[in-house]
Protein backbone atom coordinates (compact mmCIF):
# COMPACT_ATOMS: atom_id res chain seq x y z
CA UNK A 1 0.00 0.00 0.00
CA UNK A 2 1.63 3.28 -0.98
CA UNK A 3 1.94 6.12 1.21
CA UNK A 4 -1.31 7.82 0.45
CA UNK A 5 -3.17 4.99 1.90
CA UNK A 6 -1.33 4.83 4.90
CA UNK A 7 -1.53 8.78 5.95
CA UNK A 8 -5.61 8.36 4.89
CA UNK A 9 -8.31 8.73 7.82
CA UNK A 10 -10.99 6.36 7.66
CA UNK A 11 -13.99 8.09 9.04
CA UNK A 12 -16.63 5.04 9.20
CA UNK A 13 -16.25 1.71 10.65
CA UNK A 14 -17.57 -0.74 8.20
CA UNK A 15 -19.98 -3.27 10.16
CA UNK A 16 -19.31 -6.38 7.81
CA UNK A 17 -17.05 -8.20 9.88
CA UNK A 18 -15.43 -10.17 7.27
CA UNK A 19 -13.56 -9.35 3.99
CA UNK A 20 -15.51 -11.31 0.89
CA UNK A 21 -13.64 -12.02 -2.15
CA UNK A 22 -15.82 -14.16 -3.62
CA UNK A 23 -16.58 -15.44 -6.81
CA UNK A 24 -20.75 -15.79 -6.33
CA UNK A 25 -23.33 -14.04 -8.67
CA UNK A 26 -26.02 -13.04 -6.03
CA UNK A 27 -24.76 -9.78 -4.67
CA UNK A 28 -26.89 -7.44 -3.75
CA UNK A 29 -29.17 -5.90 -6.70
CA UNK A 30 -28.95 -2.28 -6.52
CA UNK A 31 -31.97 -1.81 -9.19
CA UNK A 32 -31.82 2.43 -8.91
CA UNK A 33 -28.04 3.73 -8.99
CA UNK A 34 -29.22 7.22 -9.04
CA UNK A 35 -31.11 6.60 -6.06
CA UNK A 36 -31.87 8.63 -2.88
CA UNK A 37 -30.32 6.09 -0.58
CA UNK A 38 -27.14 5.06 -3.06
CA UNK A 39 -24.75 6.08 -5.24
CA UNK A 40 -22.65 4.06 -7.95
CA UNK A 41 -18.91 4.98 -8.58
CA UNK A 42 -17.35 3.84 -11.20
CA UNK A 43 -13.42 4.20 -12.65
CA UNK A 44 -10.20 3.12 -10.37
CA UNK A 45 -9.77 6.08 -9.05
CA UNK A 46 -12.99 7.57 -8.56
CA UNK A 47 -13.58 4.35 -6.01
CA UNK A 48 -10.12 4.53 -4.60
CA UNK A 49 -10.64 8.44 -3.57
CA UNK A 50 -14.59 6.80 -2.40
CA UNK A 51 -12.55 4.66 -0.19
CA UNK A 52 -9.66 7.01 0.82
CA UNK A 53 -11.91 10.26 1.44
CA UNK A 54 -14.13 8.91 4.22
CA UNK A 55 -16.55 11.34 3.86
CA UNK A 56 -19.34 8.74 2.90
CA UNK A 57 -19.69 5.18 3.30
CA UNK A 58 -18.41 2.21 0.72
CA UNK A 59 -20.48 -0.03 1.07
CA UNK A 60 -19.61 -2.70 -1.01
CA UNK A 61 -16.65 -3.16 -4.38
CA UNK A 62 -17.61 -4.95 -7.47
CA UNK A 63 -14.59 -6.01 -9.67
CA UNK A 64 -14.70 -7.62 -12.69
CA UNK A 65 -11.90 -10.65 -13.24
CA UNK A 66 -9.63 -10.74 -15.59
CA UNK A 67 -7.78 -7.78 -14.43
CA UNK A 68 -4.45 -7.22 -15.22
CA UNK A 69 -2.75 -5.77 -11.93
CA UNK A 70 -1.88 -2.37 -11.18
CA UNK A 71 -1.36 -0.06 -8.24
CA UNK A 72 -4.56 0.95 -8.01
CA UNK A 73 -6.64 -2.11 -8.07
CA UNK A 74 -4.33 -3.24 -5.67
CA UNK A 75 -4.85 -0.26 -3.33
CA UNK A 76 -8.87 -0.52 -3.62
CA UNK A 77 -8.16 -4.45 -2.93
CA UNK A 78 -5.96 -3.93 0.00
CA UNK A 79 -8.27 -0.96 1.35
CA UNK A 80 -11.24 -2.99 1.17
CA UNK A 81 -9.82 -5.93 3.17
CA UNK A 82 -8.45 -3.63 6.10
CA UNK A 83 -12.18 -1.62 6.27
CA UNK A 84 -13.82 -4.83 5.97
CA UNK A 85 -15.54 -3.70 2.47
CA UNK A 86 -17.11 -6.71 0.85
CA UNK A 87 -15.43 -7.20 -2.14
CA UNK A 88 -17.15 -9.02 -4.81
CA UNK A 89 -15.63 -10.49 -8.09
CA UNK A 90 -18.00 -11.11 -11.26
CA UNK A 91 -17.38 -12.95 -14.46
CA UNK A 92 -16.43 -9.76 -17.68
CA UNK A 93 -19.99 -9.98 -18.84
CA UNK A 94 -22.17 -9.90 -15.43
CA UNK A 95 -19.59 -7.13 -14.19
CA UNK A 96 -20.46 -5.34 -17.27
CA UNK A 97 -24.13 -5.73 -16.80
CA UNK A 98 -24.02 -3.56 -13.79
CA UNK A 99 -22.21 -0.75 -15.03
CA UNK A 100 -23.61 2.44 -16.08
CA UNK A 101 -20.58 4.38 -17.62
CA UNK A 102 -18.69 3.20 -21.04
CA UNK A 103 -15.58 1.87 -19.53
CA UNK A 104 -15.54 1.64 -15.69
CA UNK A 105 -12.53 0.02 -16.09
CA UNK A 106 -13.31 -3.07 -13.95
CA UNK A 107 -14.24 -1.61 -10.70
CA UNK A 108 -17.29 -0.65 -9.33
CA UNK A 109 -18.85 0.57 -5.78
CA UNK A 110 -22.01 1.21 -3.76
CA UNK A 111 -22.08 4.42 -2.02
CA UNK A 112 -24.20 6.30 0.55
CA UNK A 113 -24.94 9.77 -1.52
CA UNK A 114 -22.33 12.51 -0.87
CA UNK A 115 -23.28 14.93 1.70
CA UNK A 116 -26.50 17.23 1.36
CA UNK A 117 -25.03 20.83 1.71
CA UNK A 118 -26.28 24.13 1.63
CA UNK A 119 -24.82 27.55 0.69
CA UNK A 120 -23.59 28.19 4.21
CA UNK A 121 -21.44 24.93 4.19
CA UNK A 122 -19.40 26.28 1.76
CA UNK A 123 -18.67 30.18 3.32
CA UNK A 124 -18.93 29.30 7.40
CA UNK A 125 -15.78 28.75 9.18
CA UNK A 126 -13.75 28.65 5.33
CA UNK A 127 -10.64 31.84 5.55
CA UNK A 128 -10.86 32.59 2.05
CA UNK A 129 -13.84 31.17 0.20
CA UNK A 130 -13.27 29.99 -3.14
CA UNK A 131 -16.26 28.96 -4.91
CA UNK A 132 -17.13 27.47 -8.34
CA UNK A 133 -20.70 28.31 -9.74
CA UNK A 134 -21.84 26.53 -12.06
CA UNK A 135 -25.17 27.40 -13.81
CA UNK A 136 -27.20 24.63 -15.75
CA UNK A 137 -24.05 22.53 -16.62
CA UNK A 138 -25.79 19.58 -18.50
CA UNK A 139 -23.09 17.71 -20.08
CA UNK A 140 -21.87 14.85 -16.78
CA UNK A 141 -17.95 15.16 -18.46
CA UNK A 142 -17.97 18.48 -18.49
CA UNK A 143 -19.45 18.62 -14.78
CA UNK A 144 -16.96 15.83 -13.88
CA UNK A 145 -14.35 17.80 -15.60
CA UNK A 146 -14.70 21.22 -14.00
CA UNK A 147 -14.95 19.43 -10.26
CA UNK A 148 -11.49 17.76 -11.21
CA UNK A 149 -9.84 21.38 -12.49
CA UNK A 150 -11.52 22.79 -9.33
CA UNK A 151 -10.37 20.43 -6.44
CA UNK A 152 -7.08 20.63 -8.20
CA UNK A 153 -6.49 24.42 -8.26
CA UNK A 154 -7.45 25.11 -4.99
CA UNK A 155 -11.23 25.88 -4.78
CA UNK A 156 -13.08 25.14 -1.81
CA UNK A 157 -16.68 24.70 -2.85
CA UNK A 158 -18.26 23.99 -5.69
CA UNK A 159 -22.49 24.88 -6.00
CA UNK A 160 -25.01 23.61 -8.39
CA UNK A 161 -28.26 24.17 -9.73
CA UNK A 162 -30.91 21.92 -7.90
CA UNK A 163 -32.96 22.07 -11.48
CA UNK A 164 -31.93 22.53 -15.55
CA UNK A 165 -28.10 20.51 -14.12
CA UNK A 166 -26.98 17.48 -14.58
CA UNK A 167 -26.60 15.98 -11.01
CA UNK A 168 -23.66 13.45 -9.44
CA UNK A 169 -24.03 10.69 -11.70
CA UNK A 170 -21.47 7.67 -12.48
CA UNK A 171 -20.18 9.40 -15.33
CA UNK A 172 -19.51 12.40 -13.54
CA UNK A 173 -17.66 10.78 -10.28
CA UNK A 174 -15.96 8.50 -13.14
CA UNK A 175 -14.48 12.20 -14.90
CA UNK A 176 -13.75 14.01 -11.95
CA UNK A 177 -11.22 10.88 -11.01
CA UNK A 178 -12.22 11.10 -7.40
CA UNK A 179 -12.35 15.26 -6.73
CA UNK A 180 -16.24 14.76 -5.54
CA UNK A 181 -14.85 13.17 -2.66
CA UNK A 182 -12.38 15.75 -1.84
CA UNK A 183 -14.24 19.02 -2.52
CA UNK A 184 -17.64 20.19 -0.92
CA UNK A 185 -20.38 19.98 -3.30
CA UNK A 186 -23.85 22.12 -2.36
CA UNK A 187 -26.99 23.01 -4.29
CA UNK A 188 -29.38 25.51 -4.11
CA UNK A 189 -32.90 26.24 -5.99
CA UNK A 190 -31.81 29.15 -7.78
CA UNK A 191 -28.46 30.49 -8.63
CA UNK A 192 -29.47 34.31 -9.15
CA UNK A 193 -30.51 33.90 -5.53
CA UNK A 194 -27.79 32.20 -4.37
CA UNK A 195 -25.57 34.91 -5.99
CA UNK A 196 -27.71 37.54 -3.79
CA UNK A 197 -26.91 35.03 -0.61
CA UNK A 198 -23.16 34.67 -1.24
CA UNK A 199 -22.76 38.52 -1.26
CA UNK A 200 -24.56 38.61 2.29
CA UNK A 201 -21.36 36.53 3.11
CA UNK A 202 -18.89 39.36 1.43
CA UNK A 203 -18.28 36.77 -1.85
CA UNK A 204 -16.76 38.27 -4.59
CA UNK A 205 -19.25 36.90 -7.49
CA UNK A 206 -17.57 36.85 -10.91
CA UNK A 207 -18.90 36.05 -13.95
CA UNK A 208 -17.33 34.34 -16.84
CA UNK A 209 -18.37 35.45 -20.55
CA UNK A 210 -16.88 36.00 -23.78
CA UNK A 211 -18.37 39.60 -24.01
CA UNK A 212 -16.83 41.17 -21.18
CA UNK A 213 -14.34 43.97 -21.46
CA UNK A 214 -12.04 43.21 -18.23
CA UNK A 215 -9.43 40.13 -18.76
CA UNK A 216 -9.43 37.73 -15.72
CA UNK A 217 -5.78 38.11 -15.73
CA UNK A 218 -6.49 41.74 -14.62
CA UNK A 219 -9.06 40.53 -12.00
CA UNK A 220 -8.51 42.65 -8.76
CA UNK A 221 -10.58 40.67 -6.05
CA UNK A 222 -9.01 37.65 -6.60
CA UNK A 223 -7.06 38.01 -2.96
CA UNK A 224 -11.06 38.19 -1.19
CA UNK A 225 -13.91 35.81 -0.70
CA UNK A 226 -14.68 34.83 -4.64
CA UNK A 227 -17.15 32.67 -6.48
CA UNK A 228 -16.47 32.01 -9.90
CA UNK A 229 -19.77 31.62 -11.82
CA UNK A 230 -19.85 29.85 -15.41
CA UNK A 231 -22.77 29.43 -17.70
CA UNK A 232 -23.98 26.32 -19.53
CA UNK A 233 -22.71 24.91 -22.11
CA UNK A 234 -25.09 26.48 -25.01
CA UNK A 235 -25.94 29.70 -23.77
CA UNK A 236 -23.52 30.54 -21.42
CA UNK A 237 -24.37 33.19 -18.18
CA UNK A 238 -28.53 33.88 -18.13
CA UNK A 239 -29.60 36.80 -17.98
CA UNK A 240 -30.60 36.78 -14.31
CA UNK A 241 -27.41 35.45 -13.06
CA UNK A 242 -24.90 38.25 -15.23
CA UNK A 243 -26.97 40.50 -13.13
CA UNK A 244 -26.52 39.15 -10.17
CA UNK A 245 -22.97 39.27 -10.76
CA UNK A 246 -20.30 41.85 -9.49
CA UNK A 247 -17.39 41.53 -12.03
CA UNK A 248 -18.02 39.76 -15.93
CA UNK A 249 -14.59 39.07 -17.08
CA UNK A 250 -13.20 36.82 -19.62
CA UNK A 251 -10.82 34.67 -21.04
CA UNK A 252 -9.08 36.53 -24.13
CA UNK A 253 -8.20 34.71 -27.26
CA UNK A 254 -5.79 35.05 -30.20
CA UNK A 255 -7.06 32.57 -32.37
CA UNK A 256 -10.04 32.22 -34.74
CA UNK A 257 -12.33 30.24 -32.81
CA UNK A 258 -15.15 32.44 -30.99
CA UNK A 259 -15.21 30.78 -27.67
CA UNK A 260 -13.71 27.54 -25.49
CA UNK A 261 -15.87 24.56 -23.97
CA UNK A 262 -16.90 25.14 -20.36
CA UNK A 263 -14.75 22.89 -19.12
CA UNK A 264 -11.62 24.65 -20.48
CA UNK A 265 -12.34 27.87 -19.46
CA UNK A 266 -13.19 26.93 -16.20
CA UNK A 267 -9.89 25.23 -16.15
CA UNK A 268 -8.22 28.00 -17.20
CA UNK A 269 -10.22 30.41 -14.72
CA UNK A 270 -9.22 28.11 -11.59
CA UNK A 271 -5.44 28.14 -12.17
CA UNK A 272 -5.45 31.76 -12.83
CA UNK A 273 -7.23 32.27 -9.52
CA UNK A 274 -4.80 30.27 -7.55
CA UNK A 275 -1.71 31.36 -9.37
CA UNK A 276 -2.76 34.98 -8.52
CA UNK A 277 -3.75 34.28 -4.52
CA UNK A 278 -0.14 32.66 -4.78
CA UNK A 279 1.00 36.24 -5.33
CA UNK A 280 1.86 37.59 -1.58
CA UNK A 281 1.26 41.26 -2.93
CA UNK A 282 -2.05 42.44 -3.89
CA UNK A 283 -2.56 44.20 -7.09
Amino acid sequence: MNKRNQRSKHKYNQKNPSHRNSHTRNSPKWENPNSETIQIVEGRHAVREAILAGTRKVREVNMSEGLESGTVLEDIANLSKELRIPLRMHAKSKFKSMTTTESAQGVQAICDPLPDLEIEDLVEEIEKPFILVLDGITDPRNLGSIIRSGECAGATGILLPRHRSVRITPAVSKTAQGAIEHIPIATTGGIPKALTRLKEYGVWTVGMDMAADEDIYDLRVVHDPLALVLGSEGRGLGRLTRERCDLIVKIPLSGITESLNVGAAAAIGCFEISRQRLTKVKR
